[in-house]
Parts: structure tokens; C-alpha cells; sequence
């Protein structure tokens, strides 16, 4: 499969219904309000919604359906019918890729700090929601570099979490992290609020003057703030190592957590099996408590740090209207998501195009998701401003299997880097 050439952002645009549009409700009932008390601070909760970026670059297409369970067939019948629903979505993906996948874009009209502080921007990896950051950000607010971060954006994308439910009925049979990218950038440029004192904010952020958009793209985002620093999970950085590619000046530090980039036809090298697992995994269960003791028993999240497997259960599942409860972001999104494996490719042809005054702080396991020697070459392909350190004892889910330890290595990062404790004695 040929690589795409790198080329700038699609261009964002205004809704053109815009002023009409209905704000949903949120689908999780409101949390507390406040997040965490340390001794320099409280820190407040917000939930906030924006249209996602117009237009989308998917087509407006049909989600593939699972066939629906029948109690008394045969588990191979029903992995045949899995089987044949994967080849499906996987050659759909492919055609895609390829452009070589008829349809329009989509044009669905439905929507998804203090002066001196830091600024933290927190992306999720695929098929996880934005609470799943909670524990490590707890932690990196009560150690020593705490007192230095005045406010925090946890990421949600369309599909994820939340926004997955709010999305359910608009969102396209097909995947492509660039409309994620086209997102945070609309949301950096039109709608990041100059002022976030959290209990003046809307619930549905209002959109901001043309002129501060372009302020930000030419000058950065500077408006009573120093430092504007991004802390990225596994998938994330496909989205977000583009954007500082086209925006460089809206970035300070990106800090990339065993980040999915492989070399060109490296990763995956069966993209067809990672298919087939997220499509066939269990999405329903009968209580929250059913699925935490289950998960508890599992390979897979046995080695989750148990506060934010508790986040997970808590947020990552929702109430099934056929009773029990069900993943909020469903398991063919997962899939769609995992089979765009181009944009793992693109990124790391762009890698050593990231600007050099944006400091890049890689934390990774020792044998990462593509072994220890391609690991070592991926976290020096651009050498300049950056830094690395190896998790020795965890595995590729660094956020959820070392959510303090990670906390750890950011406040040394950031203390080095933006400050120190002299400033807070």
C-alpha cells in the first residue's frame, strides 16, 4: 500500500448552521464539582461540549452492524459470521485508504487558566474515555511540580467514551484519524476559552473571534498562558504529532507514552487478528460489579492499576436500554479505529519534521508494541530537544498499569524544564 505524501490540514469551516444548532444533553449524570484538593489549590471540573471540525473527511456511510447473538449456535458458526463481518470492514478500510471508497463527505449538523500556570492537554488512546487519566493526574497534582499546572483539557474524541454516546446515530462506518486532528485543532484555535475560570464556562463552549484563531497560528496560544504542554496515550499521537506539524507554534512540550508509530509496513503485522479480537470482544455484562470481577480475571486488565480499573468500569461503560450495561464506545468503532493503521506509518515519515523548539519527552516500555531495538530507533528520529526513559517492570498501557510512576516522570519534566520548588516554598 502506497504512503500517503504528508500535506497540511484539511481545511477547517464554519458550520453553516452554526447558530441553530441544538446543544444534546450529557449522557453521564454530572460529576462533583470539585476534582482535587491539594495545599496550593483547589482544582475544579468542567464538561464541556464543541462541533466537531466541518467537514468531515469520512463519508457519510453506514456503520457495520455485529450479527446478534442467538442463544444455542454453534461458537463456530458464530465466529464464521465475526470472520466474515471483519474481512468486510478491513477491505471497506482498505478501499478507503486507497481512496478508492465512493460517498460524500459527511455534513451531519449534529455536535459532539490562571495568568503565569501550565496548561495540560490529555489524549486518550483507542477505545479508552477521558476519565481514564484521573489516578496519574491526581498523582502528578500532589507532587512537587502540582502547583505549576493551572488547568487541564482531557481530550475526548468523537467516538470515545461520552462523545461516543452523544455521536451514536452521526458518526461514519469508516475511520480516519486526520478528522481527529482537524478536531483539536478547531478546538485550540476556535473554541479553547481565553479565560477558563471553570464556573463562568457554558456548557457548549461558544466559539471565538477569526482573529484569535489566527493569532494563535502565527503567535501561539499566549493569551494568560506560559506554557501549553500535551501528554499523549498510545494512538494519540497520530493526531497530535500532525497538528504540531502544521501548528508548531501552539506547542511547548509533547510528552508521547509508548506512542503507536512504526516504520512503514512494520505495524501492525496482522492487522487482520487485531480486527477480529476488538469485533469479537464482550461488550455487554450485567452490572458494573460483573464486569469489574470479570475484568479482574482477565490477562488483559489484570495488570491495570485498580483505581483506574475502577475509572474504567465507572466511565468507559454505560446503562444498556436492554438492560444490564454495555461499552460506551462499541466494539466495530474500536475496530475501525484500530484497522487505520496509515496514519502510524505518516507519523513517523513526519517525526523529524517536528518544529525543534517543541520538546519532545518519550516514556516507553522496554519492549514497546514493535520490540526493544525498533523502539530504541523511533525515540531518537528526532534527536534535538528530546528526551526519553524506559519503564522496565510495565507493558504498552503505561496510563493505566503506572499511573503514578508516570505521574512521577512528568512532575521531573515539567520541573525541569518550566520550573522548580523553589518557586513554591
Amino acid at each position: 500500500m502506497e504512503i500517503r505524501e504528508s500535506s497540511t490540514v484539511t481545511p477547517i469551516h464554519v458550520h453553516p448552521n452554526l447558530q441553530n444548532m441544538e446543544t444534546p444533553p450529557f449522557p453521564s449524570p454530572p460529576r462533583p464539582p470539585v476534582f482535587h484538593t491539594t495545599h496550593a489549590g483547589t482544582y475544579l471540573r468542567s464538561t464541556h461540549l464543541i462541533p466537531a471540525a466541518f467537514p468531515r473527511l469520512v463519508p457519510d456511510i453506514p456503520l457495520p452492524e455485529i450479527p446478534q447473538y442467538t442463544p444455542g449456535r454453534s461458537a463456530a458458526e458464530r465466529l464464521k459470521e465475526l470472520e466474515a463481518l471483519t474481512r468486510e470492514v478491513v477491505e471497506k478500510q482498505h478501499k478507503f485508504m486507497r481512496g478508492m471508497l465512493g460517498g460524500d463527505h459527511s455534513v451531519k449538523t449534529n455536535i459532539s487558566g490562571n495568568a503565569g500556570g501550565i496548561t495540560l492537554f490529555l489524549a486518550h488512546a483507542n477505545g479508552f474515555p477521558k476519565e481514564i487519566w484521573e489516578t496519574m493526574l491526581r498523582s502528578l497534582l500532589d507532587s512537587p511540580a502540582g502547583y505549576m499546572v493551572d488547568e487541564v483539557w482531557a481530550w475526548e474524541a468523537v467516538q470515545h467514551g461520552d462523545s461516543g454516546l452523544i455521536n451514536a446515530h452521526n458518526l461514519s462506518g469508516i475511520s480516519d484519524w486526520s478528522d481527529d486532528v482537524r478536531d483539536i485543532a478547531h478546538f485550540l484555535l476556535s473554541y479553547l476559552p481565553e479565560d477558563s475560570e471553570t464556573e463562568a464556562l457554558p456548557a457548549r463552549l461558544e466559539r471565538l473571534p477569526e482573529s484569535t484563531g489566527e493569532a494563535g497560528r502565527s503567535t501561539g496560544i499566549a493569551q494568560g498562558r506560559w506554557w501549553w504542554l500535551d501528554i499523549l496515550s498510545e494512538d494519540a499521537h497520530r493526531k497530535w504529532l500532525r497538528a504540531a506539524v502544521d501548528f508548531p507554534k501552539l506547542f511547548s512540550s509533547i510528552i508521547l507514552v509508548d506512542p503507536v508509530i512504526g516504520q512503514p509496513y512494520t505495524y501492525p503485522r496482522d492487522y487482520y487478528s487485531m480486527a477480529l479480537g476488538a469485533i469479537s470482544r464482550r461488550s455487554r455484562w450485567a452490572s458494573r460489579e460483573d464486569a469489574l470481577q470479570r475484568f479482574k480475571k482477565s490477562p488483559f486488565f489484570r495488570t491495570w492499576n485498580p483505581e483506574v480499573l475502577q475509572l474504567y468500569v465507572d466511565h468507559g461503560l454505560t446503562d444498556d436500554s436492554n438492560g444490564g450495561i454495555k461499552l460506551k464506545m462499541s466494539s466495530v468503532h474500536e475496530t475501525l479505529c484500530f484497522i487505520n493503521y496509515m496514519p502510524s506509518w505518516e507519523t513517523w515519515e513526519m517525526l523529524d519534521k517536528v518544529d525543534e523548539a517543541i520538546t519532545l519527552r518519550w516514556i516507553v516500555p522496554k519492549e514497546g508494541f514493535v520490540g526493544e531495538e525498533a523502539t530504541r530507533v523511533r525515540v531518537w528520529r528526532r534527536p534535538a530537544n528530546s528526551s526519553n526513559v524506559i519503564f522496565h517492570s510495565f507493558g504498552h498501557l503505561i496510563v493505566q498499569e503506572a499511573p503514578v510512576e508516570l505521574a512521577q516522570d512528568v512532575s521531573r519534566f515539567l520541573l525541569r524544564n518550566y520550573g522548580s520548588t523553589k518557586a513554591h516554598l
